[in-house]
């Protein structure tokens, strides 16, 4: 085996580990791959002999590269996690079958990562995001961080700080048990079926946001509100209908689907028993990323 192949293979055992780093950073399944392979060059170039860390050395690496990605996105401003109202936009559902994921997403999903955490940390500054994502959910130190950010760690350890309270504001701890999950979703489609807006409003948490993504062809809305969101969903009641239960970011959610193409995948976020955020993506680009075939039977 050459030196290449044996270097190649010490990078695939962190692969899995850097694609959760760059989803945490970007929100974008596509982008976060290729961050990684970013990563892979830049080690391909290196003087991989002389890093005592391997997995450390590429986890900042490929921060840095998620880092100039998130500010190429500023400097542009054509950033595609927002619309044209400037709302935040939805980042990409890993989106598994209902009887759990295979061991690469539980890799890409620990720390309990749902669309509601992802869309808050798209409302951080990249250099929020970094510390936050790095320090917090990677346990990177902030001496390690800083040159990263070309900061000092004492700033970095601001950064992260303030990143943290934002993110427990914007996202509180979600229940967790997945048969309680499970039965708050089904009584959410059961009312949305029926038109059974008094139900709905029951289960819904009277400050719900619930924010719909239809990428460039369909407009993206955003709704608050217990009343407005059952409203909605009665609305918007044939999502419902083509309904199977899959799991999204490792908790129950919904894909709809229509001769074998799905319409929306249905992320809801569970607090107290109540439905605190429901994210819809229809946006058919990606929509038409997503593989149905070992998901939906």
């Amino acid at each position: 085996m050459s030196e290449k192949d044996v270097l190649a293979q010490r990078f695939e055992e962190h692969r899995t580990h850097l694609r959760a780093v760059a989803y945490r950073m970007l929100g974008s399944l596509s982008e976060a791959e290729d961050a990684v392979q970013e990563a892979w060059i830049k080690l391909s170039r290196s003087d991989a002999d002389a890093v005592d860390n391997l997995g450390g050395w590429l986890t900042t690496v490929v921060g840095r590269v998620c880092l100039d990605m998130l500010r190429s996105r500023t400097t542009r401003r054509e950033d595609p996690l927002h619309d044209q109202d400037g709302q935040v936009r939805l980042p990409d559902p890993v989106v598994s079958r209902a009887d759990g994921l295979d061991p690469e997403q539980e890799v890409l999903l620990a720390d309990s990562v749902g669309i509601a955490l992802m869309v808050v940390l798209e409302t951080l500054s990249p250099a929020e995001r970094l510390s936050f994502v790095l320090h917090d959910m990677f346990a990177v130190p902030f001496d390690e961080i800083a040159p990263v950010l070309g900061r000092t760690p004492v700033t970095t350890r601001q950064l992260a700080s303030r990143a943290r309270r934002r993110v427990q504001g914007g996202a509180p701890a979600p229940d967790t048990d997945p048969t309680r999950l499970r039965e708050v979703v089904d009584a959410f489609l059961a009312a949305a079926r029926g038109g059974e807006f008094e139900a709905l409003v029951a289960i819904l948490d009277p400050e719900v946001v619930a924010r719909s993504d239809g990428g460039a062809l369909l407009p993206s809305l955003l709704r608050r509100g217990a009343t407005e969101v059952a409203s909605q969903a009665i609305t918007f009641a044939r999502f419902a209908e083509a309904g199977h239960p899959v799991l999204v970011n490792g908790t129950p959610g919904v894909v709809s689907v229509s001769q074998g193409r799905p319409l929306s995948v249905m992320a809801f976020t569970v607090v107290d028993g109540k439905i605190t955020a429901l994210d819809i993506l229809t946006d058919p680009e990606r929509l038409a990323r997503i593989d149905l075939s070992a998901i939906v039977g």
